[in-house]
């Protein structure tokens, strides 16, 4: 009960939504099982909650507007599909949260986005600004332009990556099954759901089964591997049923519902060690006593004007080593500044950046989001 409690107080969600159940399976756009989502979901941000959509729906919708009942192979039609779909996924999302008095933003990505360091932080930056601003993301693989080798392979990876980049509490992967189960229920009727696991029990690999939905790309492999992902930034998964009446309602009373995957750290832990130990450092940033003190002792970020020396080239989102005067490491984190930029606003306010620079990226040099004490 304590992990479903820490599990309904989390603050910040993704929540991922399925084919299958966006279009009641094929038919459509499910437009009244998607206004009673957004219900619970507007309640939930009513209530301090910020919420992120990671929406599938775009081939299934476009398959009904064409009056296909096969899902297409050619990556063209794939696109073009995924295209005409867009447009009415992303009318049902807006019209549903403005009658609840909230802005949606749709955001599409490809795998590049997220592998690319300085497209990451873009990323990440919008999308935390949409939140601050009070704004529900609606986020979508831009399936009409993405290549085969490009391609996330399904919205569960996609819905665990958007996890890590604005480090969520909460994945929620809703699902036409009621969640993970000890065997195939669909073969099986004594199947036991599984209420809660460790990222790490290998009994999860051997209960994952393949979509037979035909719809989508994912299936409880995929929801697996997903939680795996999102587990590397302290993030736990939920894997629900979204047929269940008032899912999201009951998650957040911490009900016992669906199958709960707890990480195994925390997420500072696990940013921590993201950070510190599996990218490599390509420069280093030299602070005055003053910058280190803050950074120690108030856990602030790091400003131009605390900088003394920059070493080394790097480019913006490249991982960079912040030390003392005496060489000493106090801590390293995605910088916001190439070396060539960073060296001309060092010493300098922020307020200064945009006069020597011509434009402001950031007022930080790094961000405390994106910076680990060693």
């Amino acid at each position: 009960m304590g992990s479903r409690a820490t599990a309904a107080k989390a603050r910040r969600w993704v929540v991922k939504i399925g084919s299958s159940l966006l279009t009641a399976d094929g038919k459509g756009l499910d437009t009244a099982s998607l206004a009673v989502w957004v219900d619970q979901m507007a309640d939930r941000v009513g209530k301090g909650v910020q919420l992120l959509i990671v929406s599938s729906g775009a081939v299934a919708e476009g398959m009904s507007r064409m009056g296909w009942s096969r899902r297409p192979k050619s990556l063209h039609e794939l696109q073009a599909v995924a295209a005409i779909g867009q447009m009415g996924l992303v009318r049902a999302w807006e019209g549903c949260f403005q009658q609840r008095g909230l802005h949606t933003a749709q955001v599409l990505l490809t795998h590049d986005d997220l592998t690319d360091r300085q497209r990451y932080l873009n990323a990440r930056s919008t999308l935390l600004t949409l939140l601050g601003l009070g704004v529900v993301p609606v986020i979508n693989e831009n399936d009409a332009v993405a290549n085969e080798e490009l391609r996330f392979g399904d919205n569960d990876t996609l819905a665990a990556l958007v996890a890590n980049l604005v480090e969520a509490d909460l994945l929620i992967l809703m699902t036409d099954q009621s969640g993970l189960f000890d065997s195939d229920p669909r073969s099986n009727p004594d199947a036991r759901l599984i209420g809660e696991a460790s990222v790490d029990d290998p009994l999860l690999d051997l209960v994952a089964g393949d979509s037979v939905s035909g719809l989508g790309r994912g299936g409880m492999v995929t929801k697996v591997r997903a939680a795996r992902l999102a587990a590397r930034s302290g993030t736990a998964t939920l894997i629900a049923g979204g047929r269940e009446e008032a899912v999201l309602t009951r998650v957040a009373a911490a009900e016992s519902l669906g199958t709960l995957i707890l990480p195994a750290q925390g997420p500072e832990a696990a940013r921590k060690r993201w950070l510190a130990g599996h990218l490599q450092v390509r420069g280093r940033l030299v602070l005055d006593a003053g910058a280190v003190r803050v950074l120690r002792d108030a856990g602030k970020s790091l400003l131009p004007v605390g900088v003394g020396r920059v070493e080394g080239d790097f480019s913006r989102g490249e991982v960079v080593s912040c030390v003392d005067e005496n060489g000493k490491e106090v801590a390293r984190g995605l910088v916001n500044y190439s070396a060539d930029e960073a060296r001309r606003i060092m010493r300098l306010p922020s307020h200064r950046i945009g006069e020597v620079l011509g434009y402001v990226d950031e007022e930080e040099l790094i961000h405390r989001d994106n910076l680990v004490l060693v």
